[in-house]
C-alpha cells in the first residue's frame, strides 16, 4: 500500500514550466527538430515569446482529440542550437520578483528574461520600456 502512495506521488508534476524548459534543454542537446508537450496557456505564451525572439521556430497548439498538446520547433544554426542556456528563475518554493530597475540584462542583451507582469507575460526589455516589474520566470540565451 505504501508503494502505491509513492507511485502516485511520483507522477505528480509540481512545476510544469520547469518541465517545459527542461524538455527544451534536453531536446536541443540531442538536436531534436521538434518537441511536443502538454498544453497550457502559460506555456504557449512563453513559447510564443521564445519564437518572437528567434530562439525557437513555429509554435502551435495541436488538438488530438483527448488532450491538447503544444508543438515547438527547435532551431539550429550550422548544427548548434539557438538556445545555449535556459534557466528557470522563479520556482514554486521560491518566487523571484523584480522591480523595473532590477530587471536583469541577460548575456549583454544577447539573451532574454521572461517576466510575468500585471499586463501578461513579456520580455524584460518590454517590461523596462513599460516601466513595470513582475515575477522573473526564466532567462534564456
Amino acid at each position: 500500500m505504501f508503494a502505491n502512495l509513492l507511485g502516485k506521488q511520483k507522477n505528480m508534476m509540481t512545476d510544469p514550466i520547469a518541465d517545459m524548459l527542461t524538455r527544451i534543454r534536453n531536446a536541443s542537446a540531442v538536436r531534436k527538430g521538434e518537441i511536443v508537450l502538454p498544453y497550457s496557456k502559460v506555456k504557449h505564451a512563453i513559447a510564443q515569446l521564445l519564437s518572437q525572439e528567434g530562439f525557437v521556430g513555429a509554435v502551435e497548439k495541436v488538438d488530438n482529440g483527448t488532450k491538447p498538446m503544444l508543438s515547438i520547433e527547435l532551431l539550429y544554426v550550422s548544427g548548434q542550437s539557438r538556445i545555449t542556456n535556459i534557466t528557470r528563475a522563479s520556482k514554486p518554493g521560491l518566487r523571484v520578483y523584480v522591480k523595473k530597475e532590477d530587471i536583469p540584462t541577460v548575456c549583454n542583451s544577447y539573451g532574454v528574461a521572461i517576466l510575468s507582469t500585471s499586463r501578461g507575460l513579456m520580455t524584460g526589455e518590454t517590461a523596462k520600456e513599460e516601466h513595470i516589474g513582475g515575477e522573473l520566470i526564466c532567462t534564456i540565451y
